[in-house]
C-alpha cells in the first residue's frame, strides 16, 4: 500500500464559465493531519466535493492508497473508505444517535437485529477512539460538540480511514474545539488520516501536520507545519503581506451611547431568545459580545436597533428612552443614531440586484442631500457613492456595477462605507468579516478601530473569538440568551470566555 492516502492529479472543475479548480495536485500521507487553507472562493470546499463524489472532476486523476480509482458519488467514496463531516450536520434531529449512525447501512431481517448489532460496534469503536457518547439520546437533546462527534462516528462506522472535516470549529466553544483536536489526534495516532479544511490559521499550527494553500482555483504552496508560520500562510493566501493583527491605543471610554436595561424576547415559537440582558457602551470604546452562534446575539442586535420590537424593558439611545410602548422601527434608531452593518448583508444589508450606487443610499433614501423636488438626484448619488467606494477602496470602483458581481469583501465594505458615513453615534456591527477575504479582514477592522478613536460608540457582534479578543475593550458573552459575564479584554484568556460561552457563570470560574 502506497504511504499516500491520497493523490489527486491535475483536478479541473467548471461551472459555466466560473473556473473553480484548475489543474490542482494534491499528495496526503497516511496517517497524517493534513490541512488545506485558502480565501473564500479559493476552491477548497469544490476539490473537497469532488473527492467526496458531489461533484465529478471534468478531469485529473484521483489515486486512493495508490490505486486510480473513480468516484462519481459520496456512495463510491465511502466505499473507497472516505467519510466526510460537513460544516452543518446532516442529522435526523428526532432520531437517536444509534439510528443516526446506522440511518441507510441497515440489514438483517429487522431493525432491532440491525440496531443491536450495530450497538456492539459501535460500543467498541467509542472506545477504540475516545468518542463517547450516549448512543440512545436524541440528536436535538445534545449539545453541537457532542453532535459533531456523531458525525466523526457516522464515518468510522462506515469504515472510513480518509476523514475529511469542513470548518469543523465554526459552532464549537475553544474547550469544544481543543477536544475535537484531542480525538483528530487520537485518530491520527490510530493511522486515520485527516483532512482539515479551514479558515482559522491558529488551528492550522495548532493540530496539522501539513498545509496546503489554494488561491484562485489553483493550488499554490505545500508546506510542512512545523516548517512556516501565520504570517507566511497569509500571504500566500492573499499573495502579498498581511496584518494580522491590528494595533490600538488604550481606549479613552466618555459617555454612555448607549444603555441597555432589563431587554426580553420570546419569538414566534414561544421561545425566550434574550433573557433580561443589561448593559452599557461608551464612547469611545468596542463592547464585544462573544458566543456560539444562536445563543441571542442576533436577536439582541435587532431589538438595539428597531428590526424587532421591544417587548419590555427600556433601551436608552443617545439620551433618549425606548420602551415598548412607542411605535419604534430601524428607521426611527437610524435617526437617534444608530449605524447597523447586520451579520447576513445580502439578506439584510444590501439588494445584490441593485447597483452599488443604489445601496449606498438604503435606508437614507429620504436625506434632502440624495432628493430634489419629486424625483432622486442621481448625480448626488453617484458622487457620494464614488467618494465612499474610493475612502473604503471597493473595488471595482464602479458605482453602477451591480452589487451581486463584487466579491464578499466588497460588498462588506459597501455597507460599511454607507453606515460610518452617517456619522453614527452607535455602530452595531454583526460579523464584520464573515465570509470575507483574509486580505480586506485588516482593512475592515481598521476601520471600526477608527471609529472607536473618532469617539463613537462600537458594539461588535461576533462568533470569531480571535475578532472579539483583537478588537474589543470589554467583553459581554452570552449563552442561551444571558449574559454569562464581562472581562476587560486586556486581562481576557481564551479559557475564561471558553467557559462562559459554555454556560459556566462567572462567579462560578
Amino acid at each position: 500500500m502506497s504511504n499516500l492516502a491520497i493523490e489527486l492529479e491535475k483536478i479541473n472543475k467548471n461551472f459555466g464559465k466560473i473556473c473553480a479548480n484548475k489543474d490542482v495536485s494534491l499528495k496526503v500521507k497516511a496517517g497524517t493531519i493534513h490541512g488545506i487553507i485558502g480565501e473564500n472562493g479559493a476552491g477548497k470546499s469544490t476539490l473537497m466535493s469532488v473527492l467526496y463524489g458531489f461533484y465529478q472532476a471534468d478531469s485529473g486523476e484521483i489515486n486512493i492508497h495508490g490505486k486510480q480509482t473513480l468516484i462519481r458519488s459520496a456512495y463510491d467514496a465511502i466505499s473507497a473508505g472516505i467519510g466526510m463531516v460537513h460544516q452543518h450536520f446532516m442529522l435526523v434531529d428526532n432520531f437517536s444517535v444509534l439510528e443516526n449512525i446506522i440511518l441507510g447501512t441497515e440489514s438483517g431481517f429487522s431493525l432491532t437485529e440491525s440496531l443491536d448489532r450495530s450497538s456492539k460496534e459501535l460500543s467498541y469503536i467509542e472506545k477504540e477512539y475516545h468518542l463517547e457518547v450516549d448512543i440512545n439520546a436524541t440528536i436535538n437533546t445534545l449539545p453541537v460538540g457532542l453532535q459533531q462527534r456523531v458525525e466523526i462516528l457516522k464515518a468510522l462506522y462506515r469504515g472510513a480511514e480518509i476523514l475529511i472535516l469542513d470548518e469543523p470549529t465554526g459552532v464549537l466553544t475553544p474547550q469544544e474545539a481543543d477536544h475535537l483536536f484531542r480525538i483528530l489526534s487520537e485518530l491520527r495516532d490510530q493511522g486515520k488520516t485527516v483532512i482539515f479544511i479551514t479558515h482559522k490559521l491558529r488551528e492550522i499550527m495548532a493540530i496539522t501536520d501539513n498545509v496546503s494553500v489554494m488561491r484562485g482555483g489553483k493550488m499554490v504552496a505545500h508546506r510542512q507545519t512545523s516548517e512556516t508560520n501565520k504570517e507566511d500562510l497569509a500571504e500566500l493566501m492573499v499573495g502579498r503581506k498581511v496584518i494580522l493583527r491590528i494595533d490600538k491605543e488604550p481606549a479613552k471610554p466618555g459617555e454612555v451611547i448607549l444603555k441597555v436595561e432589563n431587554i426580553n424576547l420570546v419569538d414566534d415559537s414561544y421561545v425566550q431568545r434574550v433573557k433580561d440582558v443589561n448593559f452599557e457602551v461608551h464612547s469611545g470604546e468596542i463592547l464585544g459580545i462573544a458566543g456560539v452562534s444562536g445563543n441571542g446575539q442576533s436577536e439582541l442586535m435587532d431589538l438595539i436597533t428597531g428590526i424587532r420590537p421591544l417587548q419590555n424593558g427600556r433601551i436608552h439611545i443617545n439620551k433618549k428612552i425606548i420602551t415598548n410602548d412607542m411605535n419604534v422601527d430601524s428607521a426611527v434608531m437610524r435617526k437617534l443614531g444608530i449605524g447597523h452593518v447586520p451579520e447576513d448583508r445580502q439578506r439584510r444589508g444590501l439588494v445584490t440586484e441593485f447597483s452599488a450606487n443604489e445601496n449606498v443610499i438604503l435606508g437614507y433614501h429620504k436625506d434632502p442631500s440624495y432628493n430634489r423636488f419629486l424625483e432622486m438626484d442621481k448625480v448626488a448619488i453617484v458622487k457620494s457613492c464614488e467618494k465612499n467606494m474610493k475612502h473604503f477602496d471597493v473595488r471595482p470602483d464602479n458605482p453602477f456595477l451591480k452589487v451581486s458581481l463584487f466579491s464578499g469583501g466588497n460588498q462588506q465594505k459597501l455597507v460599511l462605507a454607507r453606515e460610518i458615513a452617517r456619522d453614527p453615534k452607535l455602530l452595531v456591527v454583526g460579523q464584520p468579516t464573515r465570509g470575507v477575504d483574509i486580505g480586506a479582514i485588516e482593512f475592515i477592522h481598521r476601520q471600526i478601530i477608527d471609529m472607536r478613536d473618532a469617539g463613537k460608540a462600537v458594539l461588535l457582534v461576533s462568533v470569531e473569538l480571535d475578532e472579539i479578543l483583537s478588537l474589543s475593550d470589554r467583553i459581554l458573552v452570552m449563552f442561551e440568551g444571558q449574559i454569562m459575564g464581562e472581562i476587560l479584554a486586556n486581562n481576557a484568556s481564551e479559557r475564561e470566555i471558553g467557559l462562559l460561552m459554555a454556560g459556566i457563570k462567572k462567579e462560578a470560574l
